[in-house]
């Protein structure tokens, strides 16, 4: 039996003998290698905390102590640890394991977190809770990977500073994010600890300390601290948090799962606000993951002994990569053109335009809001900005968009990679507000692509106009067809609707990627004898007001479609554009999209076949509206 078997929960940890634990660290990372490997999923964050993880739950009483991890990418192998190893496996899978933290999961899980920068405010406000609740229990926020570039944590700092208050913030100092990590505090962190004035210092001081005995000894140990002190405030990390009030620890050794321990032990005893800062190394037991930390962030399935990734069926590439590739041909044309990410350089494929437009391109962290703001100053001159951010990381962002490019209506681009259902990273991940939020925004031009051609083309066309912001949205999948060179893909006109097929009894009104679906499920239904209409409604605000009005005055039935949360989406919009018409035979009208509430994680295809998605489930929905269910069952 490995000593990893006897380990179901922290209480087990905590009889071992601290001389054990490195033991227990090669068990976890080996463990945490050995399913990812298999199953994918997020891979080096978690190997990089590997002590860190064992050391919190090694020292502090949890769960009664509250271990609140930031990006839960990072928690892998505290699910190890706090009984679910045995169910690892299913992680990221429908009905699995969560790909991060959550309350409803385990006791454990302290706070949910799928996004950045959260544990600090988080685990702040568990602090006052706790006070005023005259409870007395340990709170830390283990942040990191990237995540210290957010203004969020500063806030966070500096109103938890000066309080008084017992709480930790753990810094997970690994260097990067997803991408390399970028700005001024990354440079500042790491320049500081490599400081060669600094770390002589210290030698210096350990050295003098351990070659002077008895009572000189302790007297100069006395005054060789404080000339340490003094100095680390002159040029340490540690000068920042101790002026934001943290009593500042370190730096430390993240990879010491032993010292580490004493570390957190002398901790515990520390009154108020404490910043404990361990430099890691991300990926850490996993070499091709230690020198390629951007590769081990979450490479899929590989040889967990050689580290190839394991080759996918050939096929379609990704709307991710259509997109880099199209926005490189569409800066080539355009000088004017510039792209914004938030630390998701790969994620988004601009990582393919930092190589070709390196001057042009211009990666802002983990820092959503700023990145908006900073491409609304882009445009008041002249630039065209295009903010390549994930559907669900944009919410962050969402009084930039509205008070600083929109009220002022500059032509900011925003292109929205997995918008709708994202799969396997779940509902953090989901892109399913974006329609709902974008229709509501004074001069915001809403568009859904169809296909990976029409992507290009309505992004083309979004840099050409200067009238105010537009969005475009896409998911994570797989583009339908080959996508040609942009100059290759026709113009699309202005606002304009595509009428795809026609029939008498209704008709869909279809976005972005439910158009191909409806499609499919028209030409299901005509076997049945139910004669549908289809409209690639890819300008959701402004409309095609022409073809509107003709739809809806030609069919009995309107069925919008769209992979958005269906509560005040394109579907609620029409709803009332089409009672407004006044028609004195009002046509029945339908929405169909996500629904009302948080959809788990899984397989991005089975996910919308079970909230009704695909073309069997829009076919089902529009047969029964149309009155032909009962008619087919009987038959």
């Amino acid at each position: 039996m490995s000593l990893l078997d006897q380990i179901k929960y922290p209480a087990d940890l905590r009889t071992l003998e601290k001389e054990q634990l490195p033991e227990v660290v090669d068990a976890v990372r080996e463990r945490h290698i050995d399913v990812v490997s298999e199953k994918g999923g997020h891979f080096g964050a978690s190997l990089g905390v590997a002590e860190l993880t064992v050391a919190m739950h090694y020292v502090y009483d949890t769960p009664r102590a509250q271990l609140i991890w930031d990006t839960g990418h990072q928690a892998y192998i505290h699910k190890i640890l706090t009984g679910r190893n045995a169910e690892l496996p299913t992680i990221r899978r429908r009905h699995g394991l969560a790909p991060f933290c959550r309350r409803d999961e385990s006791e454990y899980d302290a706070f949910g977190a799928g996004h950045a920068s959260t544990s600090i405010s988080a685990a702040w406000g568990m602090a006052v809770g706790r006070d005023l609740n005259g409870e007395d229990f340990d709170v830390l926020a283990i942040i990191g990977d990237g995540a210290m570039g957010c203004g969020l944590a500063y806030e966070a700092l500096n109103n938890a500073g000066h309080t008084g208050r017992d709480f930790v913030v753990v810094l997970n100092d690994n260097d990067m994010s997803i991408a390399p990590a970028v700005g001024a505090m990354n440079k500042y962190l790491t320049g500081m600890i490599t400081n060669p004035a600094y770390n002589k210092v210290r030698e210096v001081v350990k050295e003098v300390l351990h070659r002077t005995p008895g009572a000189v000894g302790d007297v100069m140990e006395e005054v060789a601290g404080r000339m340490e002190e003094s100095f680390k405030h002159l040029i340490t990390p540690g000068l920042i948090f101790e002026e934001l009030g943290f009593k500042y620890v370190g730096p430390i050794d993240g990879h010491d799962v032993e010292k580490l321990v004493d570390t957190f032990r002398r901790v515990r005893k520390m009154k108020g606000p404490v910043l404990v800062h361990a430099l890691t190394r991300k990926g850490k037991g996993f070499s091709r993951a230690e020198d390629d930390p951007w590769w081990g962030h979450a490479p899929g399935t590989f040889d967990k002994v050689t580290g190839e990734v394991s080759k996918k069926a050939s096929g379609l590439p990704r709307y991710q990569k259509v997109f880099g590739k199209g926005l490189i041909e569409l800066a080539d044309a355009d000088p004017k053109v510039v792209t914004i990410t938030a630390a998701m350089p790969d994620g988004t494929s601009t990582d393919m335009f930092a190589e070709a437009h390196p001057t042009r391109y211009f990666d802002v962290g983990i820092a959503e809001g700023h990145g908006v703001t900073f491409a609304a100053g882009l445009a008041t001159q002249g630039i065209k900005p295009v903010v390549a951010i994930y559907s669900t990381f944009l919410q962050r962002a969402y009084d930039n968009i509205v008070h600083d490019v929109a009220l002022q209506g500059l032509p900011v681009v925003f292109g929205m990679d997995r918008a709708g259902i994202a799969g396997e990273d779940g509902p953090t991940h989901h892109g399913a507000l974006d329609i709902s939020y974008m229709l509501s925004v004074p001069g915001m031009t809403v568009t859904a692509p169809k296909d990976g051609a029409e992507m290009l083309a309505l992004l083309r066309l979004a840099t050409e106009q200067s009238e105010g912001p537009w969005s475009v949205r896409w998911p994570r999948a797989a583009v339908p067809q080959q996508v040609p060179h942009l100059s290759e893909i026709p113009s699309v006109e202005r606002h304009s609707w595509e009428v795809l097929r026609h029939g008498d009894d209704a008709v869909l009104l279809a976005t972005g990627t439910m158009v191909l679906r409806a499609l499919d499920a028209a030409e299901a239904l005509d076997d049945e004898g139910v004669r549908v209409s289809v409209v690639n409604c890819r300008f959701l605000k402004p409309y095609d007001r022409t073809t509107f009005e003709e739809m809806v005055r030609g069919h009995p039935l309107v069925v919008t479609v769209e992979e958005g949360q269906v509560s005040n989406g394109f579907g609620a919009f029409m709803a009332r554009e089409i009672a407004e018409l006044g028609l004195p035979n009002q046509p029945r009208v339908s929405a169909l999209g996500i629904p009302d509430d948080f959809i788990e994680h899984g397989e991005r295809d089975g996910l919308l076949s079970e909230i009704g998605l695909d073309p069997a489930g829009i076919a089902r929905h529009v047969r029964a509206l149309a009155g032909r269910g009962a008619e087919l069952e009987l038959a």
